[in-house]
C-alpha cells in the first residue's frame, strides 16, 4: 500500500520565500559528464541520524566541505542540525555528541534542506558510504520540502580501492582504515561536518591518483564506480 501512501500524500506547505528558494535550486543546470575534474566544486557531505536503518531513522545533521578545483574551503564549511519532534535515545547521542536541547532546538526542517540546497546548488556530491547518506537525505528532503536533491553522488568507498589497488595485499575497508592509511586525522569522529573535511581529504588523494590514471572527466569518474560496484557485486 507504500503506492497509495505515495499518491495521497500531501505536499508541504512552504512560504512564498522557500518556493522561490525551491525554484531557485531547481534552475541550476546539471554538470556535463565531459566536465573536466580539475574544474569541478565537489560537494562533500556527511550525515548524523537517530540510528543505522536508512529507511526508518532520522536525519539529524547534515555537514559538508566544497572543493574547487582541488582545493577544500576550509573557511566555507556547512552544517545543520534538524529539529527533532524528540531527542534521539542516550546512546544513540553518546555516538554523534547532539545533546537533547540541540536536538530539539535545532532548525525547521523545510529551513534546514533549503540552506543545504542552496550550498550545495548543482555540485556532485561526494560521500563514503555514500548510498546512506543519500538515502537519509533524500527521505528527509522529500518530508521536508516534497523535493530530494537531483544532484549526482560519487561514493569514496568504491573510488578509493579502484585507483589505489594494491595486487595481492589485503585493501582498507572501512572509512577509519582509510583514514589510517592515508595518514588523514579526523579531529571529531562522528560528527558530520568534521567527517565531511575528513572524506574531502580522501577525495583529494583519490582525484589525483583518478587523473594519474588517464581519469579526467566526471563521466570517466562515474564510470570507474559503477564499474567497481559491479565488481563488488560479482
Amino acid at each position: 500500500m507504500n503506492w497509495l501512501r505515495r499518491l495521497f500524500r500531501r505536499n508541504p506547505v512552504l512560504s512564498l520565500e522557500q518556493s522561490l528558494a525551491l525554484t531557485a535550486y531547481r534552475s541550476h543546470s546539471q554538470i556535463a559528464g565531459a566536465a573536466p575534474l580539475d574544474t569541478l566544486r565537489f560537494v562533500v557531505a556527511d550525515v548524523e541520524t537517530t540510528g543505522l536503518n536508512p529507511f526508518a531513522d532520522q536525519l539529524i545533521s547534515i555537514g559538508a566541505v566544497e572543493m574547487i578545483k582541488g582545493g577544500i574551503r576550509l573557511h566555507s564549511g556547512f552544517e545543520v542540525v534538524f529539529r527533532q519532534p524528540q531527542a534521539s535515545p542516550n546512546a544513540n547521542i553518546l555516538v554523534h555528541g547532539i545533546d537533547g536541547t540541540t536536538q530539539l532546538g535545532g532548525v525547521d526542517p523545510a529551513a534546514a534542506t533549503l540552506q543545504f540546497l542552496d550550498f550545495i546548488q548543482n555540485a556532485p556530491l561526494v560521500g563514503f558510504h555514500a548510498d546512506f547518506d543519500r538515502l537519509m537525505i533524500d527521505r528527509a528532503t522529500n518530508k521536508a520540502v516534497g523535493l530530494a536533491p537531483s544532484n549526482s553522488w560519487l561514493d569514496l568507498a568504491y573510488l578509493a580501492p579502484a585507483v589505489m589497488p594494491e595486487p595481492g595485499r589485503r585493501l582498507p575497508r572501512g572509512f577509519d582504515e582509510w583514514m589510517d592509511k592515508l595518514g588523514i586525522v579526523n579531529q571529531a569522529r562522528h560528527n558530520a561536518l568534521a567527517d565531511a573535511l575528513a572524506t574531502a581529504q580522501l577525495l583529494q588523494v583519490v582525484l589525483a591518483r583518478a587523473k594519474a590514471q588517464g581519469i579526467n572527466t566526471l563521466a570517466s569518474l562515474v564510470r570507474l564506480e559503477q564499474d567497481q560496484r559491479w565488481l563488488k557485486q560479482r
